[in-house]
């Protein structure tokens, strides 16, 4: 159904005119606002950022008609197109009818089920009633034909087909001579577009314009035919694509995405750490952030050296407001909060005092005083036992040298690439990272960091292949050296050989045609080719990311960490602050399900108004649901807003860290007495509301049939379960590599719990990174696995994964799984019976 979305300088107007339209189709209609700025004194403007959202919130892919006021509601309108993705971008319309009666005229046409094209032409003809009540003569607007060609013979219309090309090599020579000799066959004009790549309409009948169309395996192509014959025409071609050509592609049964190669061992070859999946092929460009040179002196002028350093801290916290607000659109809201942390650092009163300290008493300049502080900062946390709170390091140097650069009067170090490479440094700070194109950097290769690593994260939601830890050797590369990169097994190769740049550029074409054909396909359900339907929901940790969740496809929110709301505060959220963040993110998903955890916080993930001391082995400590059943109060108060939000919506309640029944048992007790109380107090609240709980301590496995029996659901969260599984830190560099969620230890856990929840009738679900990995589908569909949960930008490419499969053959592949000695083999097993199926 085709969304509307109202911009206007006045959110009044706007949402006056929403009314309005609303009430003709009884909101049967996705309709947005976005209007106004948030200046109480001069509230009339308008946002890219809220029309970026609005569009997101509502989208649909039968399209979007954006209607605007006058003004800067064009530019901001013409501007939050640019932070869509492309895909997105195509079924996004600017209409110039005007705002009250298009609205109007486009919410009835909506209704009726009309295309987006007959939309707009309803919207731009808006006038024609009242102009003829006027006695004004109005030439309503022409429909624009939504293949933008012209029927040459109008006893003939245009018929279209859109067809996707599955040959290994797109349209080569062969494919391409039959294309164009079955089309010269028929009387029909026959053109033909490739969506993919967004080209012209070209002649059908031309072979030299049809291989002009670069088209790829995994291409759209929209092809039309106007003339007496086009039916049979459209037929006869439909049939090349459906029989590849003539052509073998037994290859293509199984998901391009498990088409992941093991590469050997090659000369040359660099080893270093796997942080972000993907190829990356291109000559080498260095990165070397000018050095700040600081110089210690003595100053007279106290007072003025505070304010000096003051100002610096002021205009960093600009900056960096603006990195954030950057990297919210590009990489969303959840890993974006990275930089909440760097806003936090720069208002953090014991740094403050220690620098006025230093100023103040021993008369330093600002930056030594402000280097003395940052480095005792950064001191603290190289003595903890905790490799990942160590690694967040790398964000104090961040905030530090942001501050120091603007107290010596340094330019920002830019990176302004000509032409696309692979960014070669010591290391990049997040900010580095989070500013990078990644049109213009294709890989990212470092000689220190870590896969758990601020700028690791950024790199993979970014979509930029990254390899860490390499040899410092490849810092004395001249600019222009070619090298490959292998972002999934963590090798890199200096001017590789022909034949492993045969392997790399083969594996980085398949998984852009995967992801592109994902794409395509990201809002339909995930079933498998025999029927069989899985659930794809979104893990989200605000009220963004589930817009940008349903706008990449998911079904529903199987995670929604609720820490967000207790973190970067004095004091813990209250009830109504809760209620409302719930009730957005319910109300943005409308009917589909919204799965709460409770807190999940204790000495791993501290909050420093609850005074938690620090603990020699947090991830075995007072943590999750330990933690709130220790604390009723604070568990009470989340337990009530949850409850509150529930009421006509699709809700449930998920307990962290369940590690014995008695937990449950006494988590429940506390759930019955906060329903009693607003029972009595007359607040309403979905009195059948599911509770599941965390499946991620061994206990819990061994006692899942128990556990079966109290919850109304299961969701297994790898990440936790895999550690404790392996007795490894997943942080820890030396035994990370333990920690493989597809080592038969976990795959046999996973089994055991579905096998306990199904057979006392509840369904089970994961929420693990798991399950956004596409070789690990078949073995969770074959396992009988509900419903997956994973990042929104994990969606389409699992959705491809899980429609590519059949139940039959997920199950051979999971029980040969299970039988192997390491998860090493099961990677190996997987895709080779991925193949022979």
């Amino acid at each position: 159904m085709v969304a509307i979305v109202i911009v206007s300088h006045s959110k009044q107007l706007a949402l006056g005119v929403r009314e309005l339209a609303a009430q003709m189709v009884q909101g049967r209609i996705p309709l947005a606002v976005a209007a106004g700025i948030e200046d109480p004194e001069n509230p009339l403007g308008t946002d890219p950022i809220q029309v970026y959202e609005a569009i997101a919130s509502v989208f649909s892919d039968d399209g979007v008609l954006v209607l605007m006021d006058l003004g800067s509601a064009l530019m901001s309108a013409e501007m939050a197109l640019e932070f869509l993705p492309e895909a997105q971008r195509q079924k996004v319309y600017l209409c110039e009818a005007p705002l009250v009666e298009g609205a109007i005229a486009a919410v009835v046409a909506a209704a009726a089920g009309r295309d987006i094209q007959q939309v707009i032409a309803e919207a731009r003809g808006a006038l024609v009633a009242k102009a003829t009540q006027l006695g004004v003569t109005i030439i309503p607007p022409s429909v624009v034909s939504s293949d933008n060609q012209a029927t040459t013979n109008a006893e003939f219309p245009t018929k279209e087909i859109q067809l996707i090309v599955s040959n290994i090599l797109g349209l080569h020579a062969r494919p391409a001579s039959q294309f164009v000799a079955t089309a010269a066959r028929f009387e029909s004009q026959i053109r033909v577009q490739n969506l993919t790549r967004n080209t012209e309409l070209i002649r059908g009948d031309s072979i030299n314009q049809v291989t002009t169309l670069g088209v790829r395996q995994g291409h759209e192509l929209l092809i039309t035919a106007t003339g007496p014959d086009a039916d049979k025409a459209l037929a006869a071609l439909q049939a090349l694509f459906a029989t590849n050509f003539g052509e073998d592609n037994t290859t293509l049964n199984s998901p391009p995405v498990f088409q992941h190669e093991i590469t050997p061992p090659t000369p040359g070859e660099l080893l270093g750490i796997a942080a972000s999946p993907g190829v990356a092929i291109a000559p080498v460009v260095h990165y070397q952030p000018t050095p700040i040179t600081i110089t210690q002196y003595h100053v007279e002028d106290a007072e003025a050296e505070w304010q000096r350093l003051q100002t610096a801290i002021h205009t960093a916290q600009h900056e960096i407001q603006a990195v954030f607000s950057q990297a919210s659109i590009q990489i969303g809201d959840t890993e974006a909060a990275i930089f909440d942390a760097h806003l936090l650092f720069l208002e953090d009163p014991v740094l403050l005092e220690a620098a006025h300290q230093h100023i103040l008493e021993h008369h330093l300049n600002a930056e030594a005083a402000w280097q003395a502080v940052v480095d005792e900062v950064a001191t603290s946390y190289h003595t903890l036992e905790d490799s990942y709170l160590q690694e967040r390091v790398d964000d104090v140097v961040d905030v530090g040298q942001r501050v120091l650069r603007l107290l010596v009067g340094n330019a920002p170090t830019g990176l302004n690439l000509s032409e696309p490479a692979i960014l070669v440094a010591t290391d990049l700070t997040p900010s580095d990272t989070a500013g990078l194109d990644p049109t213009k950097v294709l890989g990212i290769c470092t000689t220190s960091g870590s896969a758990t690593s601020h700028s690791a994260i950024i790199a993979r939601t970014l979509g930029i292949p990254a390899v860490l830890g390499i040899d410092a050797e490849v810092l004395h590369l001249e600019d222009g050296t070619l090298m490959a990169l292998d972002g999934e097994s963590g090798k890199a190769w200096v001017e590789p050989e022909p034949d492993t740049l045969g392997v790399l550029e083969a594996k980085r074409e398949a998984w852009q045609t995967s992801q592109q054909q994902a794409l395509a396909t990201a809002h339909q359900p995930a079933i498998t080719r025999d029927g069989q339907q899985v659930r794809i929901f979104a893990n989200i940790g605000s009220v963004a990311d589930a817009q940008v969740a349903l706008a990449g496809g998911a079904e529903g929110v199987g995670l929604l960490r609720t820490e967000f709301l207790y973190f970067d505060r004095p004091s813990a959220p209250t009830e109504a602050e809760q209620l409302a963040v719930y009730q957005v993110i319910a109300q943005t998903l409308d009917t589909r399900p919204l799965i709460i955890r409770t807190l999940d916080v204790g000495g791993d993930k501290p909050l420093s108004y609850l005074n938690v001391a620090p603990e020699a082995n947090p991830f075995l400590g007072w943590r999750g649901i330990r933690y709130c059943l220790d604390h009723p109060d604070l568990f009470k108060t989340q337990l009530r807003a949850i409850l509150r939000a529930s009421f006509g919506h699709q809700i449930k309640i998920m307990l962290p860290m369940i590690a014995t029944l008695a937990e449950v048992y006494a988590a429940k007790a506390i759930l019955r007495e906060v329903k009693a109380e607003l029972y009595q107090v007359g607040i309403p609240f979905d009195e059948a509301m599911e509770v599941g709980i965390m499946v991620e301590v061994p206990s819990a496995v061994v006692l899942a049939d128990q556990l079966a029996t109290e919850v109304d659901f299961f969701s297994i969260g790898t990440n936790d379960l895999s550690q404790y599984i392996m007795a490894g830190d997943r942080t820890n560099p030396r035994v990370a590599n333990l920690v493989d969620p597809l080592h038969p230890a976990v795959l046999r856990m996973v089994q055991q719990t579905v096998q306990a929840a199904h057979a006392a009738g509840i369904w089970v679900g994961l929420c693990g990174e798991l399950a956004a990995d596409p070789l690990a589908a078949p073995i969770l569909l074959g396992l009988g696995l509900d419903e997956l949960s994973v990042n929104p930008q994990a969606i389409p490419i699992i959705k491809q994964a899980i429609a590519q499969l059949t139940v039959v053959e997920a199950q051979a592949i999971a029980a040969s799984a299970l039988q192997q000695d390491s998860a090493t083999s099961v990677r190996e097993i997987i895709l080779a019976l991925s193949a022979k199926f």
